[in-house]
């Protein structure tokens, strides 16, 4: 393979190859092309010029699609891997020509984890599971059969990607599905030996697994910016942080209605773009879900979600099924066309924006627990709900800028964390936490003790767990006993410490008696434990307020929540009494311009599915932009730049917008 890759590099010497810079993807496509071995008529169909002209027609400059896929088919004249066996001629290599000289970029889909062709004829390739096996059960899977990053096979992927950015005009790399796949083959038992690693011990297996898909994302890298520097190269499935210095751009995979759900994507668009200033393509399906080639998702689900990644700062990216034969589905790029069409128009006020927060959701934890935490779900949701302008981070990122800090339900500090908490409490800011965040787990104590102003006591012990909220944060609750919905810890308020709600505890727990299911479990007396404490620029609530929301979404909770945060952060940069809880708004920001977008679209769950059919329609919304330095001239609504009356009171700047339709983008200007 080694002979093979030097050989590739030669031939570039010899074309005396000229690379232009890195795109910069705008409106993108993403093609799976996923086709069995014994597809009898692979590309017959397929028209490059007719293709690409109809890429053009809705505007899209930047398209990825299979160079090899994950049933280990190659779709170009490779001397390297198993071209498709019904293929009859270099289908990837005419794409690429066409896209060239239409201004596409092309970037080359690899499968990095997946090649079922190739492992099946190089067993010795294959992932054995912890449980000794080859194979995953049940079978009827894409992952049957894995890869292994530390076998032949990382040379052999690598070869390719060289042959490919040697042979052919692309601009970047999209390589799968390098997940941490547990391998104990004998070529990874005997390096994880050599390291010292226990491989009998399946968490240390996937970290070594974890280790090498990251090595083999580096050395891809390595060889293809080696080719072309100009390269957009991401790897799919490590953590965007850990692969952050071997990738040129990052793509979020969700399709909503799919496994991701309406959560996902929210989380994702604040996390990622704290990462740094590099592309972010936000890449949803036309499809329900993945495998699905009879899908064709209604226009307003596709925009909404297209909607919600451009008011964050990402591209946006429609991901299809290609035919093997190669049939245009004109029904599909229709749709697509409808819609690019559309937020082309707005496209000068999307280009180079950037998002304009205050707030920071402290998540300091990997990218599995990113993806799939409910309480980081449910305190992106609160605060979105709340129209509250934030962003979630990790100890990668810059905390300077935020007045407040949130810290979720269960985060542990560490000695970084605790000394990036304390250092922004020492310039006079804020900071929100629950439940057991804060605490040193080992020492039963919040490290911050003092800063938090309580002692931990150890975990409440109330089931249920009732409160009450005392008059400065009680405005917009009922006056009775509120269920948290949570567990949560108990506390010890130290001296200067305020106590602004206490617990109440039930007359019983919930129990089984042996006679009585303790079911009905009302609540009792007000105790002396607190619920929610203030000292200085901290607040804490004892117990897992996201964690309550996440189960009942209980409006009371959000209520006290906000309550507090309104203490913290009375004048935020955006607000408005009027837009309903289940709208979004998003302030970005240009030269010279600030922009408000407002996105009314509501997920309904249909069955096991959840489903956007229409927007829902507002009507005249007043909205409030703080004014930072000079007010605007002149605010109005794109792309048409129709006039909106304004006026600027108490520091905001406040308008009513007539209608908004699903999406409507006001723009403040100077």
């Amino acid at each position: 393979m080694k002979r093979i890759a030097i050989i590739i590099l030669l031939i570039a010497a010899s074309n005396s190859v000229i690379f232009s810079q890195i795109h910069q993807p705008k409106y993108c496509l993403f093609y799976d092309n996923h086709t069995m071995p014994a597809c009898p008529d692979v590309g017959e169909n397929f028209d490059s010029e007719e293709f690409t002209d109809r890429l053009k027609d809705c505007g899209v400059d930047y398209l990825t699609f299979h160079a090899r896929c994950n049933l280990g088919m190659a779709y170009y004249d490779t001397k390297i891997g198993i071209k498709h066996p019904s293929l009859k001629y270099d289908m990837f290599g005419q794409l690429a020509d066409a896209c060239k000289r239409k201004g596409i970029a092309l970037t080359a889909y690899l499968n990095g984890g997946i090649s079922s062709a190739e492992g099946l004829k190089n067993r010795e390739w294959n992932t054995i599971y912890f449980d000794g096996r080859e194979y995953r059960e049940p079978r009827m899977t894409p992952y049957v059969r894995t890869m292994c990053y530390n076998t032949p096979f990382r040379d052999h992927l690598i070869a390719m990607v060289e042959e490919i950015a040697t042979n052919y005009p692309v601009s970047g790399f999209f390589i799968d599905c390098l997940q941490n796949f547990p391998c104990v083959c004998p070529t990874c038992v005997k390096e994880m030996n050599e390291r010292g690693i226990d491989h009998s011990n399946l968490q240390e297996v996937i970290k070594f697994a974890e280790f090498s898909a990251l090595r083999l994302s580096k050395d891809i890298y390595d060889a293809a910016t080696a080719i072309n520097p100009n390269l957009l190269i991401y790897h799919n499935n490590p953590g965007y942080e850990e692969q952050f210095d071997f990738s040129t751009y990052f793509e979020v995979e969700c399709l909503p209605a799919g496994a991701w759900g309406y959560e996902y994507l929210p989380v994702l668009s604040h996390y990622i773009r704290t990462l740094g200033d590099m592309p972010v393509l936000n890449m949803t399906g036309r499809f329900y879900d993945w495998g699905d080639f009879g899908g064709l998702r209604p226009e307003a689900a596709i925009k909404s979600e297209l909607l919600y990644g451009l008011a964050n700062g990402m591209r946006p990216n429609v991901g299809g099924h290609f035919h093997p034969r190669g049939d245009l589905e004109s029904a599909v790029l229709d749709r697509v066309e409808s819609i690019y069409k559309e937020l082309q128009t707005m496209e000068p006020w999307f280009d180079n924006a950037k998002n304009i927060t205050e707030i920071a959701i402290v998540f300091p934890k990997k990218i599995g627990a990113i993806r799939g935490d409910r309480k980081l779900k449910s305190a992106v949701r609160m605060l979105s709900e709340l129209c509250q302008q934030f962003d979630v981070v990790t100890t990668f990122s810059d905390w300077s800028k935020y007045k407040v800090l949130i810290i979720p339900d269960d985060i542990t500090f560490d000695d970084e964390v605790a000394r990036r908490v304390k250092a922004h409490l020492a310039e006079g800011k804020y900071v929100i936490s629950s439940g057991s965040s804060g605490l040193d787990p080992e020492q039963k104590k919040f490290v911050l003790e003092k800063e938090w102003g309580v002692k931990y006591l150890g975990e409440n012990s109330f089931d249920p767990a009732y409160f009450t909220v005392d008059k400065r944060f009680n405005a917009g609750l009922p006056d009775m006993p509120l269920s948290q919905y949570s567990t949560g810890v108990d506390m010890e308020p130290l001296p200067g410490t305020k106590v602004e709600a206490s617990l109440i505890k039930p007359y019983y727990n919930k129990h089984w008696d042996g006679e009585y299911a303790f079911y009905y479990t009302p609540p009792d007396k007000v105790t002396d434990l607190p619920a929610l404490t203030v000292n200085g620029k901290v607040a804490h609530f004892s117990h897992r307020v996201f964690s309550g929301y996440a189960d009942k979404a209980s409006v009371e909770l959000k209520r006290v929540f906000s309550n507090v945060l309104d203490s913290y952060l009375p004048n935020p940069v955006f607000k408005s009494d009027d837009l309903p809880s289940f709208a979004r708004a998003f302030v970005t920001e240009q030269p010279g311009r600030r922009m408000v977008h407002m996105i009314s679209y509501v997920p309904e769950m249909r069955g096991k599915t959840q489903m956007i059919e229409e927007p829902i329609k507002l009507s005249n919304v007043k909205i409030s932009l703080r004014v930072d330095g000079k007010a605007p001239k002149k605010v109005y609504i794109a792309p048409g730049r129709k006039s909106l009356r304004h006026k600027v009171e108490n520091g905001y700047i406040n308008v009513t917008v007539p209608e908004c339709n699903g999406y409507s983008l006001i723009v403040f200007e100077n």
